[in-house]
């Protein structure tokens, strides 16, 4: 059974908690900057909006790498970047649509969310389950057809 992250914009509070678990398992350090998870801030509004690799099906990253250094993990259906076959030529990060692929200066190297093996520290460390790590057939197309279904104008509704 795969699994996927599964995001609650609405429970986010913006306390980063995921951005340092992540930094910290993937780098050793405590710093929001090399998190592969990011919390999008809507200051005007008070709302704070978790986003990272969705593993794509399609994966546009993997496909558009050249040196095919993107590789699909079977076990957990994530899709990593092997550092020492990535030649740091950046192809993915535009190919990705939604800027989740970045590129780490010092090691001359892409990095993205690999699901952290299986057990993401980010949704461990969401104190309001804004990130939880869910059957993949719980969340996606379901969820957004209800999502949709609530929010349609009554005479839409009947067609």
């Amino acid at each position: 059974m795969l699994r996927s992250l599964q995001i609650e914009p609405e429970k986010c509070t913006g306390c980063l908690q995921c951005e340092m678990a992540c930094s910290y398992q993937a780098e050793g350090v405590f710093n929001p900057s090399k998190s592969r998870i990011k919390i999008f801030s809507f200051h005007e509004e008070g709302r704070f909006v978790p986003y990272t690799c969705t593993q794509c099906t399609e994966a546009w990253c993997m496909h558009a790498c050249p040196v095919e250094a993107i590789v699909l993990n079977e076990a957990t259906g994530a899709k990593e970047v092997i550092d020492d076959i990535c030649v740091g030529c950046k192809v993915c990060t535009i190919a990705c649509p939604f800027g989740t692929v970045n590129y780490n200066q010092d090691a001359g190297t892409v990095y993205k969310c690999d699901l952290c093996g299986g057990d993401p520290e980010c949704a461990k460390a969401c104190p309001t389950q804004a990130i939880t790590y869910v059957d993949s057939d719980h969340g996606g197309l379901e969820r957004m057809r209800a999502h949709a279904a609530q929010n349609l104008p009554q005479d839409s509704a009947q067609t």
